[in-house]
């Protein structure tokens, strides 16, 4: 059974789709703000605010230096504020700021936005059969 080279491998086209993505979203990101990957954490504290930093890294499946490089990067900006556990002083619990939450309607559309780019000459059929798929690799993976 002859292998195929690796350029025309699933894995080698799934690269070059997450980076094309990654570099669309970056150019959409950069004119709000962000980084790439800043709006998940965004997502995940819109969704519930006052996470702990290992949640956060939980979540978003990165370990924890990506993390706190990342709230720190976030907080300096004014999206995020560290503030101590009421009930539990060890604990640091990650809050949007004023600013971060005004980013959801902006960041959403653009999201959303994207959703369409990524799905367009996709008949509705076709969609559900790539995200069963997406899920099943993402299954496989895990």
């Amino acid at each position: 059974m002859s292998e195929k080279p690796t350029l025309e491998t699933m894995s080698c086209l799934i690269v070059q789709v997450c980076k094309a993505h990654r570099n669309q979203a970056a150019v959409v990101l950069a004119e709000l703000g962000l980084h790439p990957g800043q709006e998940i954490l965004l997502f995940h504290l819109w969704e519930n605010d006052g996470l702990i930093q290992s949640e956060l890294a939980s979540l978003m499946q990165v370990e924890a230096p990506t993390i706190t490089k990342m709230i720190h990067r976030m907080e300096k900006a004014g999206l995020l504020e560290r503030r101590k556990d009421e009930e539990d002083g060890r604990i640091c619990r990650i809050y949007l700021t004023m600013k971060g939450r005004s980013l959801q309607e902006p960041v959403t559309c653009a999201w959303n936005l994207q959703e369409k780019r990524i799905l367009a000459n996709l008949t509705l059929e076709e969609r559900l059969l790539f995200r069963r798929l997406l899920l099943q690799v993402l299954n496989n993976l895990s």
